[in-house]
């Protein structure tokens, strides 16, 4: 069966809420500000390849600083913009997915080049070992003692392309980064509208995987952060390697078909990547029929899609329903589900006792998390339109929230259309153990809609069990970045691990997207990232039978991970976070860590 494509519906997405319309002739002074933008950029592109290696990573320590000093702005003002108000219980998320993310990954891309800069390789140091389907696997996660403390339990891992060895990767380790000289000319970026670190990692990305400066053009909910990211990025605006402008999808298709445009990057929907790459209008479909691009130079994107949850059928305690549940209600409704890697559908055995036992548990969580406003643009016509998809939905917090259960036969648009709106759906299927989890990756594989990115729920005993038939059913799960006991955002979060669509995508079937970003170690082959997390936090990690199941790989000083939805604590410990990163200072960490212990 053919992997499904998503439903070409133009609200879909992260970024924009339209695809664009027919190009728009640009007022005089707009068309002369972007021009006189791009001038500025070509002296930046003869500027940054006489940068030595060492150079470029004492300017990332110049952009450390910088961002540092209006992380706590950024955190308000995104906050903010998507109506949280203050005292709001969830505000960290803006700590985590803004200042947060762009933190760790300066930190990580100057580690990469400092590496570089003595000689060294990005893998030097780095665990490798044999995956599934002859692949090399490299442990890239934890990289240091500040992610073991406060990330404990939680692994991340690079799978490269079967049959690239060591030697080849090793090799490749670097990007544009191993020939500094070479000029990738001056790249576009179409910024996310939706998490506000998106278009920063971005930005980097291209500037240290390909050379190339960069022309961003943010998306319009997020123009107040614009002045936040000036003084944040000002290092790189001084010399000229970044511009950034304002503006709706008319500016962006005018940029993206200028002439000094080497490079096209976008985050975003499948309809508005069309648009871009085929035009609009009756004639854009032929022209995708017969490969006739409007765009005449290379793009990369990551558009999203329908993430799955598999639920593998266990024996789990009362406390493992409830907190599982949790996990699950967090994936959905974090950033008021108005994320591309948002879990959206639920796949449960029919066979598993506890099944409705768990349902009863998502259930209450999704009624229970804290209140907060559908705030993405048209986010409340997406909800509209899965209550008429599914008129029998429970309607749960008010309205605000859908929870649909349904069989395969019957799923229809939950599976085949990313809502990137607080809709959950939940499909059933027969089986228990492997014959379940094979199931489930196939209709994974084949029924949902892209590529980017799957959860896998699995107690450590039943996980054993399984032993290595687990591990090759996650080899046949092809999404970008899989998650085990934890969340792809984590995978997201993670500078050294890389994220985008599973490869393969064209621009005629572009799927979730062409390309990756984030890889702070700047490696090549790269198939996927996996996570891997606690199926029990603390101090339920300590449990010697789970700690026996799993080789001790169960621990976890976490009683409650601070991006979950239903932390008490999680702003103070997501900005507690977010401060360790800036400052290492761990006498001011110590009463952060007896707030997640009140989580």
């Amino acid at each position: 069966m053919p992997k499904a494509v998503a439903t070409p519906d133009p609200t879909s997405g992260a970024k924009p809420a339209r695809a664009p319309k027919p190009v728009a002739t640009l007022p005089d002074a707009t068309t002369a500000a972007l021009d006189e933008a791009l001038v500025q950029l070509e002296a930046g592109a003869r500027s940054w390849p006489h940068l030595t290696l060492d150079q470029r990573a004492r300017l990332f320590d110049r952009l450390h600083v910088t961002t540092a000093a209006v992380a706590e702005e950024w955190a308000d003002v995104a906050a903010t913009s998507k109506d949280l108000e203050q005292g709001h219980p969830l505000r960290g998320e803006e700590w985590l997915s803004g200042p947060y993310a762009a933190i760790v990954a300066l930190d990580a891309y100057r580690a990469t080049l400092r590496t570089l800069a003595r000689g060294g390789n990005p893998l030097d140091g780095v665990k490798t070992d044999a995956a599934p389907g002859d692949r090399v696997r490299a442990h890239v996660f934890p990289a240091s003692p500040v992610d073991g403390v406060i990330l404990s339990g939680y692994t991340g891992e690079m799978w490269f392309r079967p049959g690239v060895s060591l030697d080849e990767i090793r090799r490749g380790a670097g990007l544009g980064q191993l020939t500094p000289t070479e000029s990738g000319g001056i790249g576009l970026v179409l910024g996310a509208g939706n998490v506000t670190s998106i278009p920063v990692l971005d930005v980097l990305y291209e500037l240290l995987a390909h050379n190339r400066v960069v022309l961003l053009k943010v998306n319009p909910t997020q123009d107040a952060l614009v002045p936040v990211f000036e003084r944040a990025l000002a290092p790189l605006i001084e010399p000229g390697y970044l511009r950034i402008v304002r503006g709706g999808g008319e500016v962006g298709a005018h940029l993206a078909n200028h002439p000094r445009i080497a490079h096209v990057h976008i985050t975003g929907a499948a309809p508005t990547f069309d648009a871009i790459v085929w035009g609009t209008g009756a004639q854009a479909t032929r022209r995708k029929r017969e490969n006739r691009p409007v765009l005449k130079k290379p793009i990369t994107a990551e558009l999203g899609g329908v993430s799955p949850i598999i639920v593998v059928p266990g024996r789990w305690s009362d406390a493992d329903l409830r907190y599982q549940a949790e996990h699950v209600v967090t994936m959905r409704l974090y950033n008021s589900g108005h994320n591309c890697i948002a879990g959206q559908v639920v796949i449960l055995s029919s066979d598993w006792p506890q099944r409705d036992a768990f349902l009863a548990e998502v259930r209450r969580a999704y009624e229970a998390a804290p209140r907060r406003s559908v705030w993405y643009p048209r986010g409340d016509e997406k909800l509209a339109v899965a209550a008429s998809d599914y008129p029998d939905a429970a309607r749960c917090a008010d309205g605000t929230r859908l929870l649909v259960e349904t069989g395969p036969d019957d799923a229809g648009a939950i599976e085949s259309t990313e809502y990137f709106a607080p809709v959950l759906g939940v499909v059933s299927l027969p089986g228990s153990g492997q014959e379940f989890l094979d199931r489930a990756v196939e209709h994974a594989n084949d029924a949902l809609a892209g590529t980017l990115g799957a959860n896998v729920l699995i107690d450590p005993e039943t996980q054993g069990a399984l032993g290595d038939a687990f591990e090759r059913a996650m080899e046949r799960l092809r999404y970008g970045t899989i998650s085990i006991n934890s969340w792809t955002a984590f995978g997201f979060l993670t500078p050294a691990l890389a994220w985008g669509g599973f490869p393969g995508a064209t621009t005629q079937d572009v799927q979730s997207g062409i390309g990756i970003v984030h890889n702070a170690l700047l490696l090549d082959h790269v198939e996927r990232s996996v996570t891997r997390g606690p199926f029990r936090p603390f101090p339920r990690s300590l449990a010697p039978r789970a700690l026996r199941a799993s080789g001790g790989r169960a621990f976890s000083m976490l009683p409650k991970p601070p991006w979950f939805v239903t932390s008490r604590t999680g702003t103070e410990v997501s900005a507690g976070f977010t401060r360790l990163r800036i400052d290492g200072n761990y006498a001011a960490f110590a009463p952060v860590l007896l707030k997640a212990f009140r989580a």
